[in-house]
This record gives structure tokens, sequence and C-alpha cells, in this order.
């Protein structure tokens, strides 16, 4: 088991574009999203994942995650998905030495982005880039999975 250690921001405008190193395109839906965990399935570009998140303590919780086959991770989408499914672009920005997923939604939310930073301890000290708006971590509105339950029931 992994402890995730994360920020959320909301950006400010489309400079992240320029500055990306990579970017990915990602559909994702939840099995489920009890508030004690979310099991999610992803695919980005030609693989996919199966990850299980504890409930959040302030920046911090558990998480595990597994490979599976990609034709297993549409079925499940297919069948077993509880809320709409997430469309969008990762783009990767490295900014001072740490490495930035700012994602772009294509829906259900268009022209919503965050920003995600992944930390090595909950203080740790944080230089934001130029992009950079207002914070919303442990904000449950800007949370992937309260995203795909509101969308599904609109």
């Amino acid at each position: 088991m992994a402890k995730e250690i994360e920020r959320k921001f909301l950006v400010k405008d489309d400079s992240y574009k320029y500055e990306a190193v990579s970017k990915k395109h990602i559909i994702q839906g939840y099995l489920s999203t009890e508030i004690r965990a979310t099991i999610r399935v992803r695919i980005v570009d030609d693989y996919a994942v199966l990850t299980v998140k504890g409930k959040n303590d302030g920046v911090v919780r558990d998480e595990w995650e597994y490979p599976i086959p990609a034709n297993d991770a549409k079925e499940m989408l297919d069948r077993l998905s509880t809320g709409a499914l997430i469309d969008k672009v990762r783009y990767i920005v490295d900014y001072m030495g740490k490495r930035w997923e700012v994602d772009a939604f294509i829906s259900p939310v268009p022209g919503l982005v965050v920003a995600e930073i992944e930390l090595s301890s909950p203080d740790e000290r944080l230089e934001l880039p130029p992009f950079i708006g207002k914070e919303v971590t442990g904000d449950p509105a800007y949370y992937n999975s309260t995203i795909a339950r509101m969308a599904h029931h609109r």
C-alpha cells in the first residue's frame, strides 16, 4: 500500500499547454464511490489500471494501484461504472523540480481544468507555476468521483 499525498488547484489560463513535456488521453469511471473508498478503472492511451483509494485525511490517503488488461477495463467501464465516464487529456508539466499533472476535461464538464501535484510529505514547501489558480485540495466538488456521480444524475 502506498500513501498518496496530493494537492489540487484550479488552472487560470492555458499556458500549461506550452510548458507540457507530454500529454495522455484518459477515460475513467468508478465502480464504487463510497466514503470509505473509491474504486476506479482508468484507461490511459493503450494501458489500463484498477485503483482503490481510501478516505482523504487532509492531503493524505491510502492508495493501491494494479495494471489490468485494457479489454477488461473497457468491459468494467461498460458494465459496472456507477456514474458518467470521465474523458480528459492529462498534460505533464515539470516546474521547479516537480511534476505537475494538469487535467483538461472533455466530458462530462468541458472546460474544467485542474492541476495536481504529488508531494513527499504533507508540509512540503511548494513553488506554484504561473498558471495555478485557487487551491481546491479537499473540496469534494473537484473529486473526479464526485464529477462522475453528479454528471450521471443530471
